[in-house]
């Protein structure tokens, strides 16, 4: 599965920011991931606007390193 992952930081408060997760389905793959990521994270951010995107990324679910 192919994942959006961005950090997301409050507009009011530096140092609180949280990382957020979109799954695309496999057969998008990163190339489409990359390419419809922009459009993505604008809906989100419209969405909820007392946040920023700090940045983002496209990769492979299995290959993001999991948090303990």
């Amino acid at each position: 599965m192919i994942e959006l992952i961005f950090v997301a930081c409050l507009t009011t408060g530096a140092g609180l920011c949280e990382e957020k997760v979109q799954a695309f389905l496999p057969d998008i793959g990163v190339m489409g991931c990359m390419m419809t990521a922009q459009q993505q994270l604008a809906q989100w951010a419209a969405a909820h606007p007392t946040h920023r995107i700090e940045r983002w990324s496209c990769g492979w679910a299995d290959q993001r390193p999991s948090k303990a």
